[in-house]
Parts: structure tokens; C-alpha cells; sequence
């Protein structure tokens, strides 16, 4: 018997395998790379919500977790993950330059809002009321992350490349069996694939699909990321990450013309420069009604546990949230309320 079974290997099966591992815990992942999110995020690591000038939920906290976690990944698989990158907001106009200097005088703020305004520079960009910046930012590789992570497990031999066949798994006294592998434990890090999963299903992952395009731009020279009505996340050799779309209807992972056409719509209100459109892709991120994670063990089977709705900010929010599920499990430590699936999962059952 092994201690865990984890089915889903993005950035929250990554982030917990990481804590299994740092515990000396035996287990086995199983993934079919069908959830996409991970691997086509921008990668963004920004503790301030740009749109509106707020401190992302538990921002500060998250971010003192991931980056030393990152930082780990690195040396332990020998690539480089985290791309230290100042990410600045482009102003539309003075009322948002004063509406951001109110901003960087809220306490919490001040340490990630930068209060100087920063000029532009860049002919290929359209800025006229300059930039603020915000601080502590980066770009985590998160396509070579579970590129590198995969490798590294089917090294091992800890990892299965197949679709996790739900009627096979057994759940039994003191563990759980599937296709003759025995358990303590089973963990759910599957993404929106989380709706297809009869234990979980209940739970309201609504699912948001983002599309985003790769650039090829030699007149930019931009090495930081603009935000405006759209990101631009600079890769190196003249390739630009151009993102992201929000839709909640479409739930496949195909590109769109109309979210193609949309992205280049937005892009064009600031940049001045020819590019290439070279890549298109396309994810559902597994986002929440109340736009926070879903972790937790199931009110039930005691031994099936559930890692999911990381939303858009997965790469702030993964290593934490798999903390919390770990000390849950092994050390019943409580799971913060703001998290922890019980606070739907009270409603389900008691509607039922």
C-alpha cells in the first residue's frame, strides 16, 4: 500500500506531489494532460488586482509561500521557472493615475504599489499618461513546469499517463484500491475535469475559458509586462504573451476566431508596432462562484479529498492551498473556512 493516490498533475497536483514528497509519503500520480489551464496560463505572478486597485485575496501571504516553493522546483529539477518581471499598469487617463496614488496609501498596498509614475519610453507603445508599477511581481514557466515535473515522475516510475477510470475505483476500510493499487488516500487535482468526477461533481466549479495569443514583435523591445485592456507578457526573442479572454459559456479547449479577433481588437488600442501572430491556445480555468479554492475532504469517504478552483491566480495560490490540505489529512489540522469545501457541501446535503 502507498500512502497517495493523486489524480491531475497541473499546478495543483505538482504543488501537492511537492508536499508529499518533501514528507517522505509514497504515491502515484495519474494524469491524461486533458485539462489545459496550466499549461497555456501566462504564468503571472501579481498580488494586485489591476482593474480595480485591491490586494488579491491573501496576496502577501501566498506569495511569501510560493516563491521560496518555486525557488525549490528549480534547483530540484535543474530549469529555470521564475522569471523576475515588473509588471506595469498602463493609465488610460489622470483620474487613474490619482485613483492609483489613493491606492499606494492604503497600507496593505503600499508595499506592492509603487508611488512613482513611470514614464514611457516606448515608441512601439501607445502610454501618453504613463505607467505605475507594481512590485514583487514575476512569470512563473508553468509549461515547462509540468513538462519538467512529468519527466521527472515518470523517472520515478510515480506516474501514469492515462485516463483515471472512475467505476475502477474502490473505497474501502482504511484506504482506497484502484486497478490493483492500494491507498491510504486519494487526491482529486483535476481542474474543470473536477465535473466529470461523481464524488465532487456537487461542487460549483463554474469553469472559465481563457484564450490567449503568442506574438512575434522585433520593433517591441519590451522586457516588462503592460497591462491594459489586455497583458503583454514578453518571452524573449521577440515573442509576446498577449492575454487573456474571459468566457463563460464555451467549455472546450479550442481556440476562437472571435476571442482572436477580440485580444488583437484590444491590443491595437496601444500597440503601435507590425507583429506575427505565431501560437493560439486555449483553457478552462476552474473557477468558483465565491472566487476561492476548493479544498477539502469529502463528507463521506474520509480517505478522498479534493485540490481545485485555483482560477486565474493558480501560480499564487497552489502552494498554499496544498499546505493546508496536507496538514488536514496527516495532522487533522483545520482547513481555513474561506476554503474548505464543507462550506458547500453543508448546503448540498442538507438541500438533499
Amino acid at each position: 500500500m502507498i500512502d497517495y493516490i493523486v489524480v491531475g498533475l497541473g499546478l495543483a497536483g505538482i504543488s501537492f506531489s511537492e508536499q508529499l514528497e518533501a514528507h517522505g509519503k509514497t504515491f502515484h500520480v495519474f494524469t491524461d494532460a486533458s485539462q489545459t489551464s496550466s499549461v497555456v496560463a501566462g504564468g503571472l505572478y501579481n498580488p494586485v488586482i489591476l482593474k480595480r486597485f485591491t490586494l488579491a485575496w491573501n496576496a502577501k501571504e501566498q506569495l511569501d509561500k510560493a516563491l521560496p516553493f518555486y525557488s525549490n522546483l528549480e534547483k530540484k529539477l535543474q530549469i529555470k521557472l521564475d522569471y523576475k518581471v515588473p509588471v506595469l499598469r498602463r493609465f488610460a487617463s489622470i483620474e487613474e493615475q490619482n485613483l492609483w496614488f489613493e491606492a499606494a496609501d492604503k497600507y496593505q498596498l503600499a508595499y506592492f504599489l509603487s508611488p512613482q509614475i513611470i514614464p514611457n519610453h516606448n515608441e512601439a507603445i501607445q502610454a501618453d499618461f504613463s505607467y505605475g508599477e507594481v512590485l514583487y511581481t514575476g512569470r512563473i514557466a508553468t509549461k515547462v513546469l509540468v513538462e519538467k515535473y512529468s519527466a521527472y515522475l515518470l523517472e520515478k516510475k510515480q506516474l501514469s499517463t492515462v485516463t483515471f477510470d472512475f467505476e475502477a475505483l474502490q473505497i474501502e476500510n482504511g484506504g482506497i484500491s484502484y486497478q490493483g493499487l492500494k491507498a491510504r488516500h486519494i487526491v482529486f487535482a483535476t481542474g474543470f475535469g473536477l465535473k466529470e468526477n461523481p464524488y465532487f461533481s456537487y461542487l460549483p466549479l463554474n469553469g472559465t475559458k481563457g484564450e490567449l495569443l503568442t506574438i512575434k514583435a522585433p520593433e517591441l523591445k519590451e522586457t516588462r509586462v503592460i497591462k491594459s485592456s489586455v497583458f503583454i507578457i514578453p518571452l524573449g526573442d521577440d515573442l509576446y504573451r498577449i492575454g487573456a479572454t474571459y468566457k463563460w459559456k464555451d467549455k472546450t479547449n479550442i481556440p476562437t476566431q472571435a476571442s482572436k479577433e477580440e485580444l488583437l481588437e484590444k491590443l491595437h488600442m496601444f500597440l503601435k508596432c507590425e507583429y506575427e501572430v505565431v501560437h493560439h491556445v486555449a483553457g478552462i480555468r476552474p473557477t468558483v462562484s465565491d472566487r476561492r479554492p476548493l479544498v477539502g475532504t469529502h463528507p463521506s469517504y474520509p480517505n478522498v479529498h479534493v485540490l481545485n478552483g485555483f482560477g486565474s491566480r493558480g501560480v499564487l495560490i497552489a502552494p498554499t492551498a496544498s499546505k493546508e490540505l496536507y496538514e488536514a489529512i496527516e495532522h487533522h489540522q483545520p482547513i481555513a473556512s474561506e476554503i474548505d469545501i464543507a462550506r458547500f457541501t453543508k448546503k448540498h446535503f442538507l438541500k438533499k
